[in-house]
């Protein structure tokens, strides 16, 4: 049974161009990021997402930067590249790969000094290329290792969104589901709406309709009572930082899913690259947690543009899992199993 996702990203002819998710699932439409300005913008505003994405479209957007400058020198070069590498690190501060990208590339030009300028950009662009198919080869990784948890049969439920849209391959949470599926294995997801923006209604339940696998859409406070009720056997969710004792920074919801999950004894499992650890962090309470625009939230139910100035609203994008509420961590070296703080090291260097 063949997966038909759809790549989130492409490059080709040297050309960039990312499907615009904010249009999803009304309009599907590959959009051209031709500059750097370009390329922070679609980030903020979510045209991409999802850690790996970010990450890939960073790399080549810096590669696309880097064809753009007049420099005449290396050092004039190398100017600009950082102060470019610093403007777009701090498009989205929680997503790791962001910067993890950004730093494979710097160290590339920062190492290659003494070669002409014209090489050191042909350099980048191969390093970009690599960023994305190392990315697709992780998250097939993951997929097949993910296996080893998935009950036959069995419901899974899953946050945000964690599929191709969201990477470079067929997904990271996401990826398991359809590993799944390939192999025939008799799966049903529930897909959380995942508030306020609703990437699980919007992106996820859109790519497991394509792909023909049954789903059910449900809001984000039905989880417990599907819980309670034993209608889920496995919850899934993805990563956008994990700390050095594998505590989980991923879209906010899930760690109201992990909790309940662990109430209820139902194995609950993040899943990300290797890329999406940082091993610099002790714990989670490190992790810097990106706060969104209060029209996020008041939109929805039709307040007024204006409001936003004047009204109160808390709206982290992201949460923190802590490690002991997880039954594990699915990467593409393999499962990190309880203790996860002590195993962790094992896998992830």
């Amino acid at each position: 049974m063949v997966i038909m996702y759809t790549p989130a990203i492409t490059f080709e002819n040297d050309k960039l161009t990312i499907i615009d998710q904010t249009l999803l699932p009304d309009r599907f439409e590959y959009v051209p990021i031709t500059t750097m300005t370009e390329c922070i913008e679609a980030i903020k505003i979510l045209r991409v997402r999802g850690a790996p994405a970010i990450g890939i479209c960073a790399a080549y957007g810096l590669y696309l930067a880097a064809q753009s400058l007049s420099s005449k020198t290396y050092n004039e070069f190398r100017k600009e590249m950082d102060a470019i590498c610093d403007l777009l690190y701090n498009s989205r501060p929680t997503a790791v790969n962001l910067g993890w990208a950004i730093q494979r590339i710097k160290s590339l030009y920062h190492a290659n000094n003494d070669k002409p300028i014209e090489e050191v950009i042909s350099f980048i662009r191969a390093e970009a290329i690599k960023i994305h198919s190392e990315d697709k080869e992780f998250c097939q990784q993951m997929g097949y290792n993910g296996l080893e948890v998935v009950p036959n049969p069995g419901n899974i439920l899953t946050h945000c969104n964690t599929g191709s849209l969201a990477t470079g391959g067929w997904g990271t949470a996401l990826g398991i589901v359809y590993a799944a599926w390939e192999q025939k294995y008799r799966i049903h997801v529930y897909v959380d709406e995942t508030r306020p923006l609703g990437q699980g209604a919007r992106l996820t339940f859109w790519e497991l309709m394509k792909n023909k696998i049954p789903c059910t859409l449900i809001t984000d406070s039905m989880a417990g009572s599907l819980m309670k009720d034993e209608k889920v056997d496995l919850v899934l969710f993805g990563a956008d930082r994990i700390s050095k004792n594998g505590d989980v920074a991923n879209k906010i919801g899930s760690y109201n899913l992990a909790a309940l999950a662990r109430f209820h004894g139902i194995p609950c499992y993040a899943v990300a690259p290797s890329s999406t650890f940082d091993l610099t962090l002790e714990t989670g309470d490190e992790i810097e947690i990106e706060m969104r625009n209060s029209q996020e939230i008041l939109h929805i139910y039709g307040y007024n543009d204006n409001l936003h100035d004047k009204a109160e609203v808390y709206n982290p994008a992201f949460d923190v899992t802590p490690a002991e509420f997880l039954t594990g961590i699915v990467t593409e070296k393999g499962i990190i199993k309880q203790p996860i703080s002590k195993n962790l090291p094992k896998l992830i260097k």
